[in-house]
């Protein structure tokens, strides 16, 4: 069996155990009903997530081995990485507080990353020139490990502001918290989706008339993998007898997938607004106002304590990672430390924001809800950088 077979088996298996030790962190809620003072689902629970943690180091090392190099270079070995990072991150900080619903709230966003991962291309393929350097290995991965402990602020951010908000009107503050939980039903209907048409074997490739980076006008294809809500501007339809277009983008729309990126975001969308929708039927109420209840035995304290501690470990990391690291990178890479690329700028806009978190947390008293959005807004930021900057925004560092 191939190594590369070998790292796909090790990662669904991560992925499968996450799942069943969200099941057990699930499973506390009863027991801090009980008002037990030893969680032995907890104690599974996390067993069964520091196995499959080793499970997932075991694919990145077999990866790694396979590829000859760090899997860090594409989207979809970064961003597995980052949910791996995560996963750890949330066990170093299980084991200084023992909060098991951290558990449940970490490990379902893990399982997200890693399942948007998967919607991307996972070939092997070796590595351009400026990314032939240890300094590649040194900044990413220390970025990544950075964002992902910041990204443990968010689940403990999240979960204060369910426990605390009051939930029996809708207001600006609910609007907001469910709008936060409806991003990851949005990410969820990407995922399905995709791999519902990706089963189904969908594909539809188009021709068109583009732009290059000189102004020079070229012909491109751009290849869909589902039905094209949006076509390119005065396209040619390569595949016979799949779905017209039901509406061509304006010329004024730049980009050469432009078109197959904004259908790809309407069907996100709209897949996240049925699922959403149809949670809603389900449990005749919204979905923080159905959670809350069991949260009532959560110390607000302890949790805002989490959120912060998460922050003031991940920012001097993130730090090194994403700023001195890839300073040095950039000009071994590019003969300059800086040098307004998107995604420099982004990485120096969400540590602007930490700092900015730190110092209203330390010298504003900006505790409990304050310091929770904020924690949720630095996410926000984070994924943003994740997403839209690697695939939207066109640069030096754009993994698309």
């Amino acid at each position: 069996m191939e190594l590369s077979t070998i790292s796909s088996y090790l990662l669904y298996t991560a992925f499968v155990l996450y799942l069943i030790a969200t099941v057990f962190f699930a499973a506390t809620i009863k027991e801090q009903e009980k008002a037990t003072k030893q969680s032995k689902a907890g104690n599974i629970g996390i067993a069964i997530t520091i196995i499959g943690f080793i499970s997932q180091v075991g694919y990145f090392i077999t990866r790694w081995i396979a590829s000859q190099h760090a899997p860090v270079s594409n989207l979809f070995e970064f961003t597995t990485f980052f949910g791996m990072m995560f996963v750890f991150a949330f066990i170093v900080i299980y084991f200084i507080y023992r909060f098991n619903l951290l558990g449940l709230f970490t490990l379902p966003v893990a399982l997200l990353i890693i399942a948007y991962a998967s919607m991307f291309p996972r070939e092997i393929s070796p590595l351009i020139p400026a990314l032939k350097t240890h300094w590649l290995y040194i900044h990413v991965t220390t970025a990544a490990i950075g964002e992902a402990i910041l990204a443990v602020s968010f689940a403990a951010g999240l979960i204060y502001l369910i426990r605390t908000i009051d939930q029996s009107s809708l207001n600006k503050k609910t609007f907001w918290l469910e709008f936060i939980i409806y991003t990851l039903y949005a990410t969820i209907g990407f995922v399905l989706i995709t791999m519902a048409f990706r089963a189904g074997g969908y594909e539809n490739v188009f021709e068109f008339q583009a732009t290059d980076n000189n102004g020079k006008e070229i012909t491109v294809q751009s290849e869909y993998t589902l039905p094209p809500l949006f076509g390119p501007h005065d396209n040619k339809q390569l595949t016979e007898g799949a779905m017209k277009p039901l509406v061509e983008v304006p010329s004024w729309l730049k980009g050469e997938q432009a078109a197959r990126k904004l259908n790809t975001l309407v069907w996100s969308i709209v897949t996240g607004l049925a699922l959403y929708g149809l949670t809603l039927l389900i449990l005749r109420k919204r979905v923080a106002a159905w959670i809350q209840p069991a949260l009532h035995r959560v110390n607000p304290d302890l949790v805002d304590e989490v959120s912060y501690r998460a922050v003031a470990i991940g920012f001097p990391v993130f730090t090194l990672g994403a700023l001195i690291f890839a300073m040095i990178w950039a000009q071994q890479a590019w003969n300059r430390f800086w040098g307004w690329d998107p995604k420099e700028v982004w990485a120096l806009i969400t540590w602007l924001f930490y700092a900015w978190f730190l110092h209203l947390r330390l010298s504003n008293g900006w505790h409990g809800e304050r310091s929770a959005w904020l924690a949720v807004i630095g996410f926000a930021i984070i994924m943003f950088n994740l997403i839209a900057v690697n695939l939207i925004i066109a640069g030096l560092h754009s993994y698309a």
